[in-house]
């Protein structure tokens, strides 16, 4: 086993893998970027190295200041998490070349891989099933043209290389095609480094199913069962479980063995996810395979009893798999659900800020790489925590997890708890009616507004306030030079008057006055958490921030008439709007790039462009006035 490895990621996945290593008794080496100085995984490890500024191509995905950073210290293996460097075949060949381990499959299986077309023409050859589409190499316009017309519409366009959603695009009808590749292959050249595309059937009601493989240097390659990723926004995964819900036992064996074909084909070795997409009737076909741990992993830890990280960290120092396929059993359900530092209500966009407050719940495994205090910026995925709950079957799974969402605190950025609770609670999900587009069809539901603030939260509020106030004038008392001066009084007491205090909070702009008695108040079932002027405050799995207004100074709500402003940090990467333009309610002005995501900003009303303060290529902040519309 080795003695020292180095991390080459962030967040989450960085902090369990020091963990995992320090129970086997192997000393860690943290990277870091000048963003994640004070992060959580750059403490937990034994040593850390900074590697750069905070872009991901100056630091995380600059593999010669990583393999830098492992030879200094006397690191003999490289941990690459997943994402960034994870899936890369260049530094893992120079990893080898430097005599360090990559904790990972061979350059050669990462490459066959990598490139998602020739990777489909590869499992052709094995006999794994295709949906039906078009994985050429060639990339002019009019021969894709009349591919996605052969295959019918309508298709899906996605990167020949990468993953996770980045750069896929759902096209309708022949006259979309254009534009959707044009914006595909942006957003694929930024995340991928590759504008290649290829083309597939688009199917209508598809699930998402993947099978966990593992490989040894013997040889050995074995599956760990299916997990279901089929709840997605945008091609991104939102909730994960495992086992596959209403699978059967044939077609689990079917899948199973059509991973290890895809696996054997190109020698495999360690962690990988043959991610397959399946139709109602059970037919089902290859899509991708990721040569890397998966986010979703958890879940097959839960139902496997097995530590992934454990294994890849054997398997890597040349060990064999230490049980076989018929060893293998299936415990319980597990359920994940991943928690992002974004915006439902606007469209999920990434949120930035601080973390003023954060509480996870007991009874339910929580694997995170932040904490109370950490800033979270607009670099890296907005990825806060997984919550994994594990029961004996599904629907004790199922409860526990929805009690674990009501029961997570997280303040000081807009975060998807409450969504995510709502999806786990919705019938839709209860019933295990899914598929890819579980999410979009029940948007009214998922997305719908939460009404009035109840009165029950502004009574907390209020309390909590009066307590506040209380507090703070027994410690200026405390300082003083006279402690029993009536003006460091609380009580509400008022000459011929009643001793009640009025606030005045803001909620989403509206005002809501409410007052309160402290001397017959009682608190509410709420947690209150104080943030400058504001409270958060927790009830029934609900976050509520209501602002204090000041009676004095007054609060202005009005944002500044006909400006467009950044929604969140980003790079402008295109403009569609000119000065002395006339515009339409909803027309695309601007393409912003955020978290390696592309954010189209439309026109809020119809009006003439009076001033536009950005170009292509410029680095914006979050709030900074992009259009100016009259």
């Amino acid at each position: 086993m080795f003695r020292k490895i180095l991390i080459a990621n962030r967040g989450e996945i960085a902090c369990r893998i020091v963990r995992t290593a320090r129970r086997l008794g192997i000393a860690t080496v943290a990277v870091y970027s000048d963003a994640d100085r004070d992060a959580l995984h750059v403490r937990l490890a034994d040593e850390a190295r900074r590697i750069g500024p905070p872009p991901a191509r100056e630091s995380y995905l600059n593999g010669e200041a990583i393999i830098a950073a492992a030879r200094a210290t006397g690191a003999q293996a490289i941990h690459p998490g997943y994402g960034f460097l994870a899936e890369n075949e260049a530094f893992a060949a120079a990893c080898a070349r430097a005599g360090l381990v990559f904790v990972g499959p061979s350059p050669e299986a990462i490459a066959a891989m990598g490139d998602k077309a020739a990777a489909k023409r590869l499992m052709e050859k094995a006999g794994v099933p295709l949906v039906p589409g078009y994985h050429g190499e060639s990339q002019d316009a009019a021969k894709l043209e009349r591919e996605a017309s052969r295959i019918g519409y309508p298709v899906l366009i996605k990167p020949a290389a990468g993953g996770g959603g980045k750069g896929m695009r759902v096209v309708a009808s022949a006259r979309e095609l254009a534009a959707a590749l044009e914006s595909a292959r942006r957003e694929a050249q930024a995340a991928f480094g590759d504008a290649r595309m290829l083309i597939e059937r688009y199917l209508e009601r598809p699930r998402h199913i993947e099978v966990q493989v593992f490989g040894d240097a013997q040889g050995e390659v074995l599956h760990l069962f299916e997990r279901d990723c089929s709840v997605q926004r945008r091609h991104q995964k939102v909730l994960e479980e495992a086992p596959a819900p209403g699978i059967s036992r044939e077609q689990r064996e079917r899948m199973g063995q059509a991973a290890l074909a895809a696996a054997r084909a190109i020698g495999y070795r360690g962690a990988g996810t043959v991610e397959f997409i399946a139709e109602p009737d059970g037919r089902f076909y290859f899509m991708e395979m990721n040569t890397r741990l998966q986010v979703e992993h958890p879940v097959t830890e839960m139902i496997t009893g097995l530590d992934l990280v454990e294994l890849q960290l054997r398997v890597a120092a040349g060990e064999r798999l230490p049980f076989s396929q018929q060893a293998l059993k299936i415990d319980g359900h597990a359920i994940e659900a991943r928690l992002y530092a974004e915006d439902p209500a606007r469209d999920f966009l990434p949120a930035t800020g601080r973390l003023v407050h954060l509480a996870f719940p007991e009874g339910v495994r929580v694997d995170t790489g932040v904490e109370a205090g950490a800033q979270i910026g607009s670099w890296y995925d907005p990825m806060l925590a997984k919550l994994i709950a594990h029961g004996r079957d599904r629907a004790e799974a199922l409860e526990r997890l929805r009690a674990a969402l009501r029961a997570t605190e997280i303040a000081g950025v807009a975060t998807n708890v409450e969504f995510l609770r709502r999806v786990c609670e919705s019938r839709a999900f209860r019933d295990a009616e899914l598929d890819t587009h579980l999410i979009e069809r029940e948007r009214g539901e998922l997305l719908a507004p939460r009404g009035p603030v109840p009165r029950e939260v502004l009574q907390a509020a209020a309390l909590a306030e009066l307590r506040h106030e209380e507090r703070t004038a027994r410690e200026h008392a405390r300082r003083s030079g006279d402690p029993h001066s009536p003006w460091y009084a609380v009580d509400g007491w008022r000459l011929n008057g009643e001793g009640r205090h009025e606030f005045v909070f803001v909620h989403e702009g509206a005002e809501h006055r409410v007052a309160v008695d402290l001397a017959c108040a009682t608190s509410a079932a709420a947690r209150c958490v104080r943030d400058g002027r504001s409270w958060h405050v927790f009830r029934d799995g609900e976050r509520w921030t209501l602002s204090l207004k000041d009676p004095l100074a007054g609060l202005d709500l009005d944002a500044a008439s006909g400006s467009l402003a950044a929604p969140m940090p980003g790079r402008v990467v295109k403009l569609m709007a000119e000065r002395g333009a006339q515009v339409k309610k909803g027309d695309a002005l601007l393409i912003l790039e955020a978290m390696k995501m592309e954010h189209t900003i439309v026109a809020p009303a119809d009006g003439v462009v009076a001033e536009v303060r950005c170009a292509a290529g410029d680095q914006v902040v979050e709030g900074a006035e992009l259009i100016r519309l009259e």
